[in-house]
């Protein structure tokens, strides 16, 4: 992908600033969310109901609201979603208040709060190519920005504020989601029109659903693009599950400390988010995908090897960095490549494949270090990661990836954005 001095469009800063607000949002429920419940009960399933709810619409819907966002106006979609959002939460904001929560009622408003996600994130990365003219300069550039602002706001900010603002009561930081989700749909819903679905045959819903899973899985580049994450989120997920008690076991740190490991891993996401064009440009993105994906399997390795908290933050901070850039660099290519009119579908496919794979890693992680030791679960990661490099570095290949975007490239130089400003 070549480098582009052109500015972004006015419109992009509209949906940017949405998606910030949007973001912090979401890291203040994601830490009340699991304290809520911890008020309600030390039940660990309970518990885990509640977590796992917020995961169940992509798992059960993924492929099939991929296909209704490719049937629907995106812009519309998207700012509806996120309007319905902020009334959901009033009614579990209403029940804290009242003082009548109870688990059932937040595994509800998990699971609808993430049927909203599903459409909202389907049609904002549906929608992208359409605002940017399918540009691939443009796009990686945009998704550097979204990504470190989510990045800032989930992983930085949200989290405390959502802690803090439980401590002035349980309705507080449900009551703040739902103003952030009604400032974004606020912002959202001025955005330039993007061009209406292209007119298909009366297929049904199912079956358009399917065409779009099987166009993944028949193109190489979008297969390997869609095996990263899922892999990635076996290895990761399994780390995850051990890392609070590979901490504390065999690094001897508290919970402060723990703490630590993670904001180094954040910072090391937003570095990754800010250079990945720029990797793009050295390596060509087919090899900076494969680069990146072989330091994250390095980095873990490192982190299973760690004799002390401060190398096992550098590792953190490395495999975060790879992470980051690779989540700009792999939407920004199949937002280029996929047809406009196969773009939710495709990019539901591939969000749907990382979810499935995410409880499988979570209970090998578990598995692993109950049956061995509680560092096999990161070496095993380790390996997964690598091995998943190595599958993928054919399919994604520079070779390759040249050939889809000069396939591309007439329609991307037929389509002019949906906007005529500039910022």
């Amino acid at each position: 992908m070549t480098t582009d001095l052109r500015k972004l469009p006015t419109g992009f800063g509209r949906l940017w600033t949405a998606q910030t607000v949007s973001s912090l949002g979401d890291g203040v429920t994601h830490a009340a969310l699991p304290l809520l419940a911890l008020t309600l009960t030390r039940d660990p399933l309970a518990l885990a109901v509640v977590t796992a709810a917020g995961t169940l619409p992509w798992l059960l819907f993924g492929v099939l609201g991929g296909a209704l966002v490719d049937r629907w106006d995106r812009r519309r979609t998207m700012w509806v979603a996120d309007a319905t959002r902020a009334a959901l939460l009033a009614i579990p904001a209403a029940a804290a208040a009242l003082d009548v929560l109870s688990i059932p009622l937040l595994a509800a408003v998990a699971f609808f709060l993430g049927i909203g996600g599903l459409f909202f994130d389907t049609a904002a990365t549906a929608y992208l190519p359409d605002l940017l003219g399918r540009d691939p300069a443009l796009l990686e550039r945009a998704n550097s920005r979204l990504r470190g602002a989510q990045t800032a706001m989930s992983g930085f900010a949200g989290p405390p504020a959502g802690s803090a603002l439980l401590t002035l009561g349980r309705a507080v930081p449900l009551v703040a989601d739902a103003v952030s989700f009604a400032v974004s749909a606020l912002l959202v819903r001025p955005l330039p029109a993007a061009p209406p679905p292209v007119p298909q045959a009366r297929e049904s819903l199912l079956r358009q659903a399917r065409a779009g899973a099987s166009y993944v899985f028949r193109d190489r580049v979008l297969l390997g693009l869609a095996l990263r994450p899922a892999v990635g989120n076996i290895a990761f997920l399994a780390v995850e599950t051990v890392l609070a008690l590979f901490a504390h076991d065999r690094l001897g740190i508290g919970a402060f400390g723990f703490g630590l490991l993670l904001t180094a891993e954040a910072t090391g996401g937003l570095l990754g988010a800010a250079i990945a064009s720029f990797l793009g440009r050295r390596l060509g993105t087919g090899a900076a995908l494969t680069f990146t994906a072989a330091v994250e399997g390095l980095a873990i390795l490192g982190l299973a090897a760690a004799p002390n908290p401060y190398v096992a933050g550098l590792s953190l901070a490395v495999c975060g960095a790879a992470m980051g850039a690779t989540m700009v660099l792999a939407p920004s290519l199949r937002q280029t490549i996929v047809p406009a009119h196969l773009m939710g579908r495709v990019a539901s496919t591939s969000r749907m494949l990382a979810m499935c794979a995410a409880p499988f890693g979570a209970f090998l992680g578990g598995w692993l270090a109950t049956a061995y030791d509680v560092r096999t679960p990161l070496y095993t990661a380790a390996g997964l990661l690598l091995t998943m490099t190595a599958v993928t570095a054919t399919m994604t290949s520079n070779r390759r990836v040249e050939a889809a975007l000069q396939a591309a490239a007439p329609a991307s130089e037929t389509r002019d954005p949906v906007q005529e400003p500039a910022l």
